[in-house]
């Protein structure tokens, strides 16, 4: 026995195992034949769940959006004057549609020119319902204003008599010398009023108010009739020598 198990044997041990592994062989190439077998046979063996999963396409992808609508083209619509050069052209366009505008017949007084059987017509020869009755209308004649404002070298030319101031002797004693400025109102004849000093040395103001008050303008006419003007009056007073 030893020797069998641990040296060839030389063919003289005979074994059973292989009729054994031919049928086992056999059987599990039947089960395995089997297996495919049933599914194609009868299908309603397989899981519902397997088959649902394995047969079920998935759902489509959803649409694209739509795209968005194309702007709107908007139609600029130019007007163009009929006035070219303060001139009247002629339009560039028919229009559709015209309105007709009702207006009341003129009168016939005053329509008609001079020298005509119409009569109505002014001396001037324009017809009196457009331009007016001629020289039966209304003047209108623009109110004068009651005083004015004149500069000193307007009043210079318009002096008619001039008295000359007398030089105080206590001012000449003094060295005092100077322009004395006043503010006077040439009336409408011709004098003066309202007369008040406005610069001048302190010792010179009176002479040139008792000078001053002599003097004569000739009356200021502004449309052709005389009014009050405002004026300033200088008067010098210098050291002789």
């Amino acid at each position: 026995m030893f020797e069998d198990s641990t040296f060839e044997s030389g063919g003289r041990i005979k074994s059973k195992s292989g009729p054994w592994m031919l049928v086992t062989s056999i059987i599990e190439v039947s089960f395995l034949v089997l297996l495919i077998l049933i599914p194609l046979i009868y299908p309603e063996a397989l899981p519902k769940a397997a088959m649902q999963m394995a047969l079920v396409a998935p759902p489509p992808p959803p649409p694209p959006p739509p795209p968005p609508p194309p702007p709107t083209a908007v139609h600029v619509v130019r007007v163009q004057s009929e006035m070219m050069n303060n001139q009247l052209t002629a339009p560039t366009r028919i229009p559709t549609s015209i309105k007709m505008v009702a207006e009341k017949e003129p009168s016939q007084a005053g329509f008609g020119v001079v020298g005509s059987d119409f009569g109505g017509g002014s001396s001037n020869g324009v017809m009196g319902s457009i331009f007016g009755n001629g020289d039966n209308g209304p003047k209108v004649k623009a109110a004068v204003p009651k005083k004015v404002n004149i500069s000193a070298g307007v009043a210079v030319g318009m002096l008619l008599q001039k008295t000359q101031p007398v030089y105080p002797p206590i001012a000449k004693a003094a060295r005092v010398s100077g322009t004395v400025v006043l503010q006077a109102t040439i009336s409408r004849t011709g004098s003066i009023e309202n007369l008040r000093v406005v610069s001048g040395p302190a010792m010179l103001q009176q002479a040139a108010l008792d000078a001053v008050k002599s003097w004569r303008y000739r009356p200021y006419l502004l449309n052709n009739e005389p009014v009050e003007v405002e004026t300033t009056v200088n008067v010098i007073f210098t050291l002789g020598g």
